[in-house]
């Protein structure tokens, strides 16, 4: 099959402007034979975490109305956002979002190309400062689309060896990210922990990077796929808003359970 990265610049605690973005994206994904497209950390909102904090209406469930372009586009779309808690539901107003003791989670919602929800995922390892806005997740997130099995994980999730290693023990032959690296050492990060993924677990990678401004950083692009020998199969540039696209074999195992 097909999967497609994407990049855009998310216009900050814009939900409506974000999500039209992204179902453009999903349009030139699909337009490119894409089935399934992977899209930044936090695209809907940019990575806006006092933003988060501060706004409720900014947090989404799979169900969110503002997110029905995006599931309409006739592809698969992973979407990380921010969103509520299992004790916390969406609000519709502004106002603030630890009122009643409850912190949003960065979730990641995986929609079939009918639009239908295939499974959800919440950030585990949060990095320094989010650990102030979001509650952190506590399972995996796995799903099966046309002959493969995924892996989800969240930016700073991929740093930490064994939650991709226990994708892998399960069969997974491609690892998804949601990310947001800078420039700066942000590039070699990309350059360096993706394809020893790869390498090291026989999978394929897809990383979805920002690109420009995003809260207190500048995203750095990139947004790439490598095969399992950790070789670039696809990879954006560092300042355009696009999508970039590579095949993945449905008979491709890698060394875990099939």
């Amino acid at each position: 099959m097909k999967i497609a990265a994407a990049q855009l610049t998310s216009v900050p605690a814009d939900v409506p402007a974000n999500t039209r973005r992204m179902a453009d994206l999903a349009g030139r994904a699909r337009d490119r034979g894409a089935e399934l497209l992977v899209f930044p950390e936090l695209a809907p909102t940019g990575y806006e975490p006092e933003a988060v904090r501060a706004r409720r209406d900014l947090w989404l469930s799979a169900d969110d109305p503002r997110l029905d372009a995006i599931r309409a586009s006739g592809v698969a779309c992973v979407v990380n956002c921010a969103a509520p808690s299992d004790r916390t539901r969406a609000g519709d107003g502004s106002g603030d979002g630890g009122e009643d003791g409850e912190r949003p989670v960065i979730g990641t919602f995986v929609f079939g190309a009918d639009g239908e929800l295939i499974t959800s995922y919440r950030k585990q390892h949060l990095f320094e400062h989010e650990r102030e806005v979001f509650a952190a997740g506590r399972s995996d997130g796995r799903f099966t689309l046309g002959g493969l099995r995924f892996a989800l994980a969240t930016c700073f999730d991929n740093h930490f060896p064994e939650l991709v290693a226990r994708g892998a023990d399960d069969g997974c032959q491609v690892h998804l990210a949601s990310s947001l690296y800078g420039t700066g050492g942000g590039v070699d990060e990309l350059r360096t922990v993706y394809p020893n993924i790869a390498r090291t677990h026989g999978m394929y990678v897809v990383v979805a990077n920002h690109v420009g401004p995003a809260g207190a950083w500048t995203g750095c692009g990139r947004s790439a796929l490598w095969a399992p020998d950790g070789a670039p199969l696809a990879q954006a540039d560092a300042e355009s808003t696009t999508v970039v696209v590579a095949d993945v074999p449905p008979g491709h195992a890698g060394p875990g359970p099939a």
